[in-house]
């Protein structure tokens, strides 16, 4: 986990009085494209906009011309596109050897 915040460009957080309860952990080069890596929101908060906020937050620190990419948990793969991202067949992964 360590690892992952320390070499991550963009992380923004929710917080709920002293509760860490959403994360959306990227690298970009805040000009053409943005990976989002991680969007989590804790269960009980799920539903009440949190991760709609984190996405906005991103936004703002990315500009007009950078588009965010990212690639949907399966559980989470019809929230995307009723947010307005729109789906790509172009993504391939290279599973680690």
């Amino acid at each position: 986990m360590e690892g992952m915040l320390s070499n991550s460009n963009l992380v923004v957080t929710a917080w709920h009085d002293d509760k860490l309860i959403g994360i959306a952990r990227c690298l970009t080069d805040f000009n053409y494209a943005c990976y989002l890596s991680d969007l989590a929101v804790a269960e009980e908060y799920q539903k009440a906009g949190v991760g709609k906020g984190l996405q906005s937050a991103l936004k703002s620190r990315l500009g007009n011309k950078c588009k965010i990419i990212l690639i949907a948990a399966p559980d989470a793969d019809d929230y995307y596109g009723k947010i307005g991202y729109q789906r790509s067949p172009r993504c391939w992964v290279m599973q680690p050897v």
